[in-house]
């Protein structure tokens, strides 16, 4: 059992996660309807809207045993959305899962530790030992480093060998940035971290950047990067970034630019496995700690996004069934 969830290996190498009830699996859809900017689906009749909460949680009563009734499956009531988290339901009570995505937890790793670390801390290993191998004399900047991908990043940069630099929102951020691995912090409300930057690098730049924030930070991020660096962009909590001329990338100093994902760092099993393993190493030996600062119930679901989408959290946040 996981979380009051029940786990059946299936011969198909699939896992199904079967909830107490019916009732549970509806709140469960009916909470991840709650803050989804979008709504999507072919047949049945939950149609896009930008509705305020209360009257799409008021909609998806109606609408979601309706659709039950008349023997609508989960997965085609249930989209993957852009944005969202996403639940794949073959029927009520049930979320069918690929069993090679699943990873054995060691015993020291509980089950709200790993939710805390697994997706985040997976992110930070693709980062700092694929996507670009941080080495001992880099010098680095994280965006976003009081956040749950950042407080694991600069942790494990700074083990690695690195300096690094952090920019963060607020003084208490900054605070935590500090005592997570960065040598240098930067609150982008008071200062101007491309100035910043060259003044820590003494005008050469950085090899690597890694922004998770986007629309607002992408650019001037550009001008952080020493010829031939690498822009990161991992993120976009601030928007999307706007349509890029690739000149200016030229201009800029023969730059490289990616735009990688965990699906993809993970995509095969020998990827993942192996990711997990450097993150449970890195966490055991006490050179990484994950940081579970927000736990909100099901229920506040909706407030959760609303404090992650205002920057009011640090650290990892966790939903408790």
């Amino acid at each position: 059992e996981l979380g009051g969830w029940e786990l059946r290996y299936k011969q198909t190498g699939e896992v199904d996660a079967i909830a107490d009830n019916d009732e549970q699996c509806l709140d469960i859809i009916k909470e991840y309807l709650s803050y989804m900017p979008n709504h999507c689906s072919e047949e049945p009749p939950i149609v896009p809207t930008d509705d305020p909460v209360d009257r799409r949680i008021e909609d998806v009563n109606k609408v979601v045993p309706d659709a039950l009734n008349r023997g609508y499956d989960m997965h085609r009531l249930i989209k993957r959305v852009r944005g969202t988290y996403h639940y794949y339901l073959t029927r009520p009570g049930r979320r069918v899962i690929a069993a090679d995505r699943l990873v054995k937890l060691p015993d020291d790793i509980s089950a709200n530790e790993a939710a805390a670390m697994m997706l985040q801390g997976l992110t930070a290993q693709y980062l700092a030992r694929r996507c670009y191998r941080i080495a001992a004399a880099d010098t680095i900047l994280v965006h976003a480093a009081a956040g749950g991908v950042g407080l694991i990043l600069c942790q494990w940069a700074k083990h690695l060998g690195a300096t690094v630099i952090g920019t963060v929102g607020s003084e208490a951020k900054a605070e935590l940035a500090r005592r997570h691995g960065c040598d240098h912090v930067i609150d982008y409300t008071e200062e101007d971290f491309v100035e910043r930057v060259a003044e820590i690098t003494g005008g050469e730049g950085l090899p690597v950047v890694y922004d998770s924030v986007g629309k607002t930070t992408f650019m001037k991020s550009l001008d952080c990067l020493r010829p031939y660096g690498l822009m990161v962009t991992f993120g976009q909590s601030s928007g999307p970034i706007e349509p890029l001329d690739l000149k200016h990338l030229a201009a800029k100093g023969s730059l490289h630019l990616t735009r990688p994902t965990l699906m993809t760092y993970t995509a095969k099993r020998a990827d993942l496995l192996a990711g997990a393993k450097e993150l449970f190493e890195v966490v055991g030996s006490g050179a990484v700690t994950v940081r579970r600062n927000q736990e909100y119930s099901l229920a506040d679901t909706a407030q959760a996004h609303r404090d992650l989408e205002s920057r009011k959290t640090t650290g990892s946040t966790i939903l408790i069934p």
